[in-house]
């Protein structure tokens, strides 16, 4: 919508006389109450009053000085643009100050309802976005530079042999995917996890993309928190670049993820929960969406097969390889999920869900409530974070039976792919006409090498004379991805022979991740010492294809990578030191990354590395110009009666993926269709709003949604979130009750016995660490069948309870079995004490 005019407000005959450039130099100041420094102070506008705050990312006490002294309007120091309190409302002061310079670090606007921010509970307010919020946050290139140095040339301290975390902390940084999510959405970087390693990591990005950055920082947080995780980070020994960038992007993960959306489940409704049988039943009749899926991906698989293997007689048995397995290809992540309890909001939306006629692509199902009944048995859930979006790729693999020819597939999660180096007789294989032939017949990776020709395997001979062999990262793709033959000491166990058979293993890849983390394989440790395969790898700086890789009913649409940035280790096994290369997003230019000193270098330079570990780019200029259409949309700035809310995380995506996917704005709504009550007061952080024509091309280009132009908060989850904190009290009173009275009991006649794993998931949902209460009580792994009687694993990890407390959760969890000891004087304080002690100590804090 188009800007208002300064007419609007009646409160400008208050304003004094003041230049930009005064209000430049106040920006180099500090808040008068708090001394906190830039960026996005507030200088008060009244004539005569020179008092300077700060904003809602400290104290806020801008707003403060507004409500004491009755001081209307107020600007920005970094962004020049000028809001008043009393109208609610943005004002224009072109007359001034002259034009004001848009920048996404807006203050968050007050509702005009309540200027002074002091709302009761659930009184309606409106969601306030400056219109053309929307164009700063999508659209990068119009950012112009205040510097002519391009940002992001910081170097890292090296504070006791860190060179291998400081190359892999620039290489990271330089992935603009990530760094842009850090630097654009840092409000949703939230965690009560410790050490809160995405915070640190949040401050280092920070500090190395600031426009005024200085010659080098000290990762000094960052590095505390990875030897609190991990005790290999400790001490001042040099360690591996590429395991400090897992242990890194594993804790990153654990502590930004989310829980993707569930399919809803029809049979529980508003204030009703249905029979057991009836639960049952529809479980039985009613298949999960995701197994749903499941099939019809292991049934591409299945004609996937048989394209490669037209000739014989197949039993393909999925049913036993329906879980993904941890292979040398890459970490699989398979993890659970600890929320943030939720917690009081301040609304700044409306309390009422809006008419039915304004949401005309709401699901039916979010009319529906899903109780906090326990399920019968517990769910794994599926969750997503940052890392797993720009990282995380597939990989299916495929094992035939030699003797019955059976064929079983499995896909696997990977973030990082460890590529062998071949050497002289693999390359030879590689490159044989002969092996080619087999491996195309067979569906592997000879394809790879086919565009080449052989006059270019000439030339790499002609250079192997001189140089030793020449190996090519297509080399190393192709050894991986080739075929397995697995006999011998590596036999295959078959589940169809039941006995261990000769078989044949290859794989490709499903999905293709938008970063591609590729570390090869240089040391070798045995068991007395190390080394160190120094062969020189090429690699391309653009267009590595990776599309002879590609499973044939794969969904990716671009499958070429460019280079971001490459990790080099110079010296041996036993010592040396890391170095990062990596081209700047801002002028597309490289350098080289040694610790404190960053140095422009030629992309000869960069080629003739020794590569250790890579990060490519998917590269479509399809995304380029579509950024660049959308851009076009803005500077249209058609009226437009509706603003529509998007996802800032999924215009992130817009900004920086090759492949951004469908819109996905269910990161700030719950499946009733408004806003979760503890994502209230972030709501800022969370959307964007985007004038009519600009939201009807991105949802007619990428689809997903739900369509949104109306913010409230959620009574239905309310209601929910108070039943739940009523729940989690109930139980943890009686509990404690029933323990106390137990630990008062000098001989009791019989103790129960409980999983102390399950114990340690129910503690925490009823102290609020998780949302999701446990499953049944699981004792299977604390128990042992002697004579057909279970009892008491010796050693087990279990806690003792009375047979009150036992009764009480069974009768809420179910589960089993009953494990039961009957002690004598001597074997409680032998035994039995201890036990009880491992309660006592999960519960004391209670």
């Amino acid at each position: 919508m188009p800007p208002a005019s300064s007419c609007d407000c009646p409160h400008l005959d208050c304003v004094g006389e003041i230049t930009k450039e005064e209000l430049i130099q106040k920006s180099h100041g500090q808040c008068q109450d708090c001394k906190v420094g830039g960026p996005n102070l507030w200088a008060c506008l009244e004539n005569g009053c020179a008092y300077v705050g700060c904003g809602e990312s400290h104290t806020d006490h801008s707003t403060v000085h507004s409500q004491e002294t009755r001081h209307n309007l107020t600007v920005n120091l970094t962004t020049l643009r000028v809001w008043c309190y009393a109208c609610g409302k943005e004002v224009f002061l072109e007359r001034k100050l002259g034009p004001h310079s848009p920048s996404a670090n807006i203050k968050p606007l007050p509702s005009p309802q309540n200027p002074d921010n002091s709302r009761a509970p659930g009184s309606p307010a409106s969601l306030r976005v400056p219109p053309n919020g929307g164009c700063e946050d999508l659209d990068m290139e119009t950012e112009e530079e205040d510097d002519l140095r391009a940002r992001g040339l910081t170097g890292l301290k090296n504070i006791g042999n860190t060179c291998y975390m400081n190359a892999a902390l620039q290489a990271l940084s330089n992935c603009p995917p990530l760094t842009q999510f850090f630097l654009e959405c840092g409000g949703l970087v939230r965690t009560d996890k410790k050490p809160a390693l995405c915070k640190s990591y949040q401050k280092l990005v920070t500090d190395l993309w600031h426009k005024n950055r200085p010659s080098y920082v000290v990762p000094t947080n960052l590095f505390q928190g990875i030897k609190a995780i991990n005790p290999m980070f400790r001490g001042y020994s040099q360690q591996d670049s590429q395991e400090f960038l897992r242990c890194l992007m594993d804790q990153l993960h654990e502590e930004l993820k989310e829980s993707l959306p569930e399919p809803y489940d029809q049979s529980t409704q508003v204030g009703t929960a249905p029979p057991a049988d009836d639960t049952n039943e529809a479980e039985m009749l009613i298949p999960e969406q995701d197994e749903i899926q499941a099939n019809r991906e292991w049934q591409k698989e299945k004609n996937m097969i048989n394209d490669l293997y037209p000739d014989i007689d197949k039993d393909v048995d999925t049913t036993t390889e329906t879980t993904p397995i941890i292979s040398s290809q890459g970490a699989l992540k398979v993890q659970g999920r600890t929320s943030v309890p939720m917690e009081g909001h301040i609304p700044k939306m409306s309390s009422s869900p809006p008419k039915a006629s304004g949401w005309p692509s709401l699901n039916p199902a979010h009319k529906k409530v899903t109780t906090f009944s326990p399920p019968k048995n517990k769910r794994q859930k599926k969750y997503r974070s940052v890392i797993s979006d720009v990282f995380d790729g597939t990989i299916v693999s495929s094992v035939q039976c030699l003797t019955c020819d059976r064929v079983s597939v499995t896909l696997e999660n990977f973030q990082d792919i460890s590529l062998p180096i071949p050497g002289k007789e693999d390359l030879a294989k590689l490159h044989s006409s002969t092996h080619q032939t087999s491996l195309v017949k067979a569906g592997s990776c000879g394809e790879a090498y086919a565009p080449q020709g052989w006059i270019a395997f000439v030339m790499e001979y002609i250079k192997s004379w001189f140089w030793g062999p020449v190996v090519t990262l297509q080399d190393c793709l192709a050894a991986f991805f080739a075929r397995d033959e697995l006999k011998g000491d590596n036999m295959y166990s078959c589940e169809k022979c039941k006995k261990l058979r000769n078989g044949v293993k290859f794989c490709k890849m499903q999905s293709l991740p938008e970063i591609l983390c590729i570390h090869l394989k240089r040391f070798r440790h045995e068991l007395m010492f190390s080394t160190k395969i120094s062969t020189h790898v090429s690699f391309p700086l653009e267009g590595l294809d990776l599309q002879p890789f590609l499973a044939k009913d794969s969904s990716a649409q671009t499958s070429n990578y460019d280079l971001l940035s490459v990790i080099c280790h110079h010296g041996t096994a036993s010592s040396g030191h890391y170095i990062a290369y990596c081209r700047n997003d801002v002028n597309n230019l490289w350098y080289e990354f040694d610790d404190q000193s960053v140095t422009e270098v030629s992309e000869s330079c960069v080629q003739n590395a020794e590569a250790y570990v890579l990060f490519y780019k998917k590269s479509n200029e399809d995304a380029l110009k579509e950024r660049r259409r959308v851009s076009g949309l803005f500077n249209m700035m058609e009226p437009s009666l509706l603003q529509f809310y998007i996802s800032r995380q999924w215009l992130n995506k817009f900004k920086t993926f090759a492949e951004p996917g469908p819109i996905s704005n269910d990161d700030f709504l719950c499946l009733h269709g408004g806003v979760p009550p503890n994502k209230a007061t972030l709501i800022d952080d969370l959307v964007v709003m985007l004038p009519q024509n600009v939201w009807d091309h991105l949802y007619s280009r990428y689809g997903g949604g739900p369509a949104v132009n109306h913010l409230y908060v959620c009574h239905t989850c309310q209601i929910e979130i108070e039943k739940l904190e009523k729940r989690r009290k109930s139980e943890l009173d009686m509990f404690v009750r029933l323990n106390k009275a137990f630990q008062e009991e000098e001989s009791p006649v019989v103790i129960y016995c409980i999983s102390m794993q399950w114990f340690r998931e129910w503690e925490g949902f009823v102290k609020g660490k998780g949302n999701d209460p446990p499953g049944p009580i699981d004792n299977a792994k604390i128990t042992v069948n002697k004579n057909g009687h279970l009892t008491l694993k010796q050693g087990a990890d279990s806690g003792q309870i009375s047979e009150e407390t036992w009764n009480f959760l069974h009768s809420i969890y179910g589960g089993g079995p009953v494990v039961t000891v009957r002690p004598s004087v001597s074997h409680l304080e032998a035994e039995s004490l201890q036990s009880e002690e491992k309660i006592e100590v999960e519960t004391r804090s209670v």
